[in-house]
């Protein structure tokens, strides 16, 4: 969804203002070694139908790819063909008659190679952060309350099959000295700067509009700048602390200090153009994004579309809005996305869904934990 965002952006790419905060840590290329070594224990904490729903998904991305082509680096150069085959493997699996023992993960783990994540850090942890598809008061017109537009990609940015190229707009350009107004790449105003920027760095939203329709916002392309985390900034100034940033931090600290707000976000400059879509909101794959299920990875290392498999523990809201505590988290997912801050190995961007309450989880979402990649047992196959 920002990588198509393709938050991947992720989202925050996430955050990817979160995802920021520890970019010198990770490792930049996966480390030589490739063994199976499965978890202690294989199990899942979600509903099977929401399982199904993300592994079509992958599968009708696959239908379109050549088999033979290269899809991931890790354990080895997968095909297309491999992560179909062993996607349809794992659905026949979820497919068989349940038993009262709930054993179908079992079966999984009989069947499968599950291979950690490659680490070149001691310790071999994993960080996840989460992003979530926010809702946006929009007007498909621009009046005195809705004036912050929401740009398409522009005619002469396009580049081949209308992907938008690098251009020497930055976000700067655009939002302050206005060089896109008033040419007609305006698709929606919205009310709230903050509300806009904060878009960008998801990568999708769903537009609430005036008129009464619900619209979702897709990712279109970028203008090829360099992506900047905020979070990141504010910490190497000294306004917030590493350790309890959260995009709930963020936020509270522009409401307090608005006229520092333009300065800020000119310091990342990389802009998001969007299109306005009938469903939402699709990974860098181009298929819509399942809560819960899907995720996003560096797709330079992990195969597109594969089956993943979590160890972690997700944020715990309470009414007040602050966060309450940790919930240990054990469930497949399918690698679905990919966005500017999630890169190297140990990065993964988990999707929590629509609407503020996926995103007070999203914004807490920092944790470590473990990453699996699943391929079915047996010679690559042939077809």
């Amino acid at each position: 969804m920002r990588g198509g965002l393709r938050l991947l952006l992720a989202a925050f790419a996430a955050l990817p203002l979160l995802g920021g905060c520890r970019a010198a840590q990770e490792p930049a290329s996966p480390a030589p070694s490739a063994s199976p070594a499965p978890p202690r224990e294989v199990r899942d904490d979600l509903d099977q139908p929401s399982l199904r729903a993300a592994v079509a998904e992958s599968l009708r991305f696959l239908r379109a790819v050549p088999g033979q082509r290269v899809l991931g680096k890790w354990p080895r150069r997968v095909t297309a063909r491999e992560v179909r085959s062993s996607l349809i493997e794992f659905l026949a699996l979820l497919n068989q008659p349940p038993e009262a023992d709930g054993s179908w993960p079992a079966r999984v783990a009989e069947r499968f190679d599950f291979y950690p994540a490659p680490m070149s850090r001691a310790r071999g942890d994993v960080l996840f952060t989460g992003y979530y598809q926010p809702v946006i008061d929009a007007s498909p017109v621009e009046t005195a309350e809705y004036r912050y537009p929401v740009y398409r990609v522009p005619d002469e940015l396009r580049g081949r099959r209308g992907r938008a190229r690098r251009t020497g707009y930055s976000r700067q350009d655009i939002d302050v000295l206005g060089r896109l107004r008033g040419k007609g790449y305006e698709i929606a105003w919205l009310r709230d700067p903050v509300d806009r920027f904060f878009l960008h760095i998801q990568g999708s939203g769903l537009l609430r509009m005036t008129d009464g329709r619900k619209v979702p916002l897709n990712f279109a392309g970028h203008n090829g700048r360099q992506y900047t985390s905020i979070g990141k900034v504010l910490i190497d100034q000294g306004k917030l602390d590493r350790e309890t940033l959260s995009m709930q931090r963020i936020r509270a600290w522009l409401a307090e200090f608005p006229g520092e707000r333009e300065a800020l976000f000119a310091r990342n400059e990389r802009y998001i153009f969007f299109r306005l879509g009938k469903k939402g909101p699709l990974g860098s794959l181009g298929v819509p994004l399942t809560a819960g299920r899907s995720a996003a990875t560096d797709h330079g290392i992990y195969p597109k579309g594969a089956l993943l498999f979590v160890e972690t523990q997700t944020p715990v809201v309470g009414e007040d809005g602050g966060l309450a505590g940790w919930r240990p988290v054990v469930r497949f997912v399918l690698n679905q996305d990919s966005g500017a801050a999630i890169r190297g190995p140990a990065r993964v961007d988990l999707y929590f869904g629509t609407g503020d309450a996926a995103g007070a989880q999203a914004g807490y979402m920092k944790s470590t934990g473990r990453l699996y990649l699943l391929l079915k047992r047996g010679p690559a196959p042939l077809n």
